[in-house]
């Protein structure tokens, strides 16, 4: 088989794995390096040249200032202000919302910026008593639209700035895109303003969490009998669990609640148990001596709650050591000492048999523990509460570290139009990290664990993979494929069949890959038609950053269980505001980047 058709079918290999999503997209990555090693379409050293390249380092740096400003609770305090200016103005809320996001994340990048604003908004819904799905999707759009604007706003920029100086261009300035970006997000933030918004269900924040997650049928009271076998045991003795196969999440013993009592808990004549099983599994209990169902049982959050106990809505972070298990192989109850009492997946809540469920990135538990344990698992980057965290949680003392060394990084990246003097961006965005480091601001502990390595593993293998389609000639052969079918009708049509096609791929890929695997075909077409590749570029680049159609992109998974979204609500708006931000592009881009120099 020659190198061109191997490489092309490793390429659509490597999209049916990113659209199945059932490996990881590093681990991906990795496949398809060494599949071009085996086949001896690279060498080691080509294929593993990815790694070195100074883009990973700089996104590397760039997680940890970013780090620097979450740790310090920079955008909590940008969020807390948010209500004191709009109040219960929807319209005026859902503006600030979006111009806050994109400003957000043209330098903290839209999936960052979408995961801090999270509770935050959660917060001023509840506090404007506005359902979260009028203002999370808002958010979402915002900062993909907002992470356009500048090189660092997404990863993607960075990757793509990286990959093009093998075509002998100039890397990406710091504002080179933000002419476009700014005029795009616009665009978009009138059409949500004015006809989006309008589209935007209006689902959650009215009812309580055990109503929401709809436990009523799955959690029952059992008085015990005075004369009861469970009389003077404990519930680790009992085994309620074990033998009818119920959870017990809470005591009423007389006027007292003991909310997630430990296994060690005395079960005292005429306590009332709450549990939580299936109508199967209680039934069973008619056949246990001294227990007996209350039929007038009414369930609320109070019951479940009580003393330290509180019940809390968590979400299941992209990179969190959770994805991939389950609860029983997590030891979830023994580890963390909290009880999940149900998990919401987009709209699909599951109560039954929970140990069995294998956690996704996005999922939603319900989980009843302390605030601290809650607040532990958060610190450890594991999950995101859906709430305000405490303000102890933030290094407040340290917030005017974490402004210099973000200045610092953005101040010596723009020193070649200042002083003159070109610095490289990863040395800049390294001397931002050791001011961080310096001042205790990111202890060195916390370093490793803010970095995401597996978005790191997968823009270096794709530039590898880059490689393989210069080195054999295929991004050649598919850029004739389309010169052959495309050329009769315009440069512009061709220029818009790159940026279809990118939006199109980043549905079942990363966005970094959709635009490293466009790339060199956009190139080599342009160059054949002797037209700007810059022009190219340019247009791939935003498209990969456009993924509104539908929740896939890491952003809108974020919001997407929290907000009550259905899936068609993304097509459905996101369609539309796919086709703005095309139009706009087709606009504008060959203006700035003309298609003839």
């Amino acid at each position: 088989m020659d190198p061109v058709t191997t490489t092309l079918l490793l390429l659509v290999l490597a999209i049916a794995l990113f659209a199945t999503e059932k490996l990881p997209v590093d681990v991906i990555g990795i496949i398809l390096v060494i599949a071009l090693v085996l086949t001896n379409v690279l060498t080691v050293q080509e294929a593993v040249a990815g790694f070195g390249n100074d883009v990973v380092i700089t996104i590397g740096g760039l997680f940890l200032l970013v780090g620097g400003l979450v740790r310090t609770g920079i955008v909590d305090l940008i969020g807390r202000r948010m209500h004191r200016l709009a109040g219960d103005n929807v319209f005026v809320l859902t503006a600030l919302i979006m111009t806050t996001a994109a400003v957000s994340a043209s330098v903290l990048k839209n999936t960052t910026t979408t995961a801090m604003f999270l509770p935050v908004i959660l917060g001023l819904a509840a506090k404007a008593k506005i359902a979260p799905s009028k203002l999370l999707m808002p958010l979402a759009f915002g900062a993909i639209l907002g992470g356009s604007c500048t090189l660092i706003g997404t990863s993607t920029n960075l990757a793509v700035s990286g990959q093009i100086v093998r075509y002998g261009q100039e890397p990406f300035s710091m504002f080179e895109l933000t002419t476009v970006g700014v005029i795009t997000f616009a665009a978009g933030m009138i059409y949500m303003l004015f006809f989006g918004r309008l589209l935007l269900p209006n689902r959650g924040g009215e009812e309580s969490l055990t109503e929401q997650y709809h436990m009523r049928e799955y959690v029952s009271e059992l008085l015990v009998l005075p004369e009861s076998p469970l009389v003077g045991r404990t519930l680790g003795e009992a085994n309620i669990g074990t033998e009818l196969e119920l959870s017990v999440l809470g005591i009423i013993r007389d006027d007292l609640r003991i909310a997630n009592p430990s296994a060690g808990e005395r079960i005292q004549r005429r306590d009332r148990l709450i549990v939580e099983g299936t109508i199967t599994d209680l039934l069973r209990v008619k056949e246990e001596s001294g227990l007996e169902i209350k039929p007038d049982f009414t369930l609320n959050d109070v019951v479940l709650e009580g003393g330290e106990v509180e019940l809390f809505e968590v979400m299941v972070q992209r990179d969190s050591n959770l994805v991939g298990q389950t609860l029983k192989t997590l030891r979830f109850r023994q580890n963390y000492d909290l009880t999940v009492l149900a998990i919401n997946r987009h709209g699909d809540t599951f109560i039954n048999k929970l140990s069995n469920v294998m956690l996704r990135f996005g999922d939603v538990l319900l989980v009843q523990g302390k605030r601290n344990d809650v607040e532990m698992l958060v610190a450890e980057r594991e999950v995101i509460l859906l709430e305000d965290l405490s303000q102890s949680s933030f290094r407040i003392e340290k917030r005017k570290w974490a402004i210099t060394a973000f200045l610092t990084f953005l101040g010596l990246s723009l020193a070649k139009i200042t002083v003159g003097v070109d610095i490289p961006l990863a040395i800049c965005v390294l001397i931002g990290v050791m001011v961080l480091l310096a001042t205790k601001t990111i202890r060195y502990a916390e370093m490793y664990p803010l970095i995401d390595f597996r978005l790191l593993v997968l823009i270096a293998c794709m530039m590898s993979f880059g490689v393989a389609m210069e080195k054999t000639g295929a991004d050649q052969y598919l850029a004739g494929l389309i010169l052959n079918y495309f050329s009769n009708y315009g440069d512009l049509a061709i220029l818009a069949g790159f940026f279809a096609l990118t939006v199109l791929l980043t549905q079942p890929m990363s966005n970094q890959a959709a635009a490293l695997v466009v790339l060199p075909v956009a190139v080599k077409a342009a160059v054949a038609l002797d037209l700007n590749p810059r022009t190219f570029i340019v247009a791939i680049t935003y498209a990969a950053s456009f993924s509104f159609i539908t929740p896939l992109e890491p952003a809108c998974v974020l919001v997407y269980t929290p907000g009550r979204y259905r899936f068609m609500d993304f097509v459905k708006i996101g369609s539309i505001l796919t086709i703005i931000v095309f139009v706009v592009a087709m606009l504008l881009v060959p203006i700035f980047w003309p298609f003839h120099k």
